[in-house]
């Protein structure tokens, strides 16, 4: 399988020391660990909201490392955040037709909240700083990673705040795109960690392991 993404040899100040791996075409990578470990530092780093003190980001053969968020966003990276952002006067209609490429006849928004369990007719229309809560929020902007279709999609922790909609859809929206997609996904769900061809454990600013989701697993039970 061809390399998509390779992190070579990266650190950040104490955050971050000395972390290197490859995450090749549509694998799902999901990177665990203790909390403090550096796993959404990292996340940030590779979607270029946080810049390294030292290393390269390679993406498709490309040295990204000096490209802001939005560089790389055109290039077929998107981020779903842990806590989501919410943007005053924009609608979820608005957000997920400005995700979705093509002009805004073509656009679909309606697909895409179905696909993570919300109804259109009651959250089109809706603000997004408004009255939604914050699991329908995560749900929204998994909504709006959908939209996009890039290549290479970055989840941190995306089953925080789900409340409402069942983590059975959740795991079904991920079993999904993997099929064409390439995914990571910072997360401690067993569920989601069982979705994985492989596992990076963080711990300390480092990885300390790299295995299958059954060797993981096996090893906390």
């Amino acid at each position: 399988m061809k390399g998509i993404l390779e992190v070579k040899n990266v650190f950040l100040d104490d955050i971050i020391r000395g972390i290197s791996f490859d995450v090749t075409e549509n694998e799902l990578v999901v990177i665990t660990g203790p909390n403090g470990g550096g796993k959404s530092t990292l996340a940030k780093i590779i979607m270029g909201i946080t810049r390294p003190t030292k290393g390269q980001i390679f993406y498709n053969g490309e040295d990204i490392t000096a490209l802001d968020v939005t560089e790389r966003a055109k290039k077929g990276i998107s981020y779903a955040f842990q806590q989501p952002v919410k943007i005053k006067g924009v609608t979820v209609r608005d957000l997920l037709v400005a995700a979705e490429p093509g002009d805004e006849e073509s656009a679909h928004p309606e697909v895409f909240l179905e696909k993570v369990g919300l109804l259109p007719e009651e959250y089109l229309d809706r603000e997004l700083s408004g009255t939604l809560s914050g699991g329908e929020l995560k749900r929204v902007e998994i909504a709006s990673l959908l939209a996009k279709n890039a290549p290479l999609m970055i989840f941190d922790e995306p089953e925080a705040g789900i409340d409402l909609w069942s983590f059975a859809d959740l795991v079904s929206v991920f079993r999904e795109i993997q099929k064409n997609h390439t995914i990571i996904i910072i997360s401690h769900q067993e569920r989601i960690i069982k979705l994985a061809d492989r596992v990076i454990v963080l711990e300390n600013g480092k990885i300390s392991k790299e295995c299958s989701p059954e060797e993981f697993l096996k090893g906390v039970k």
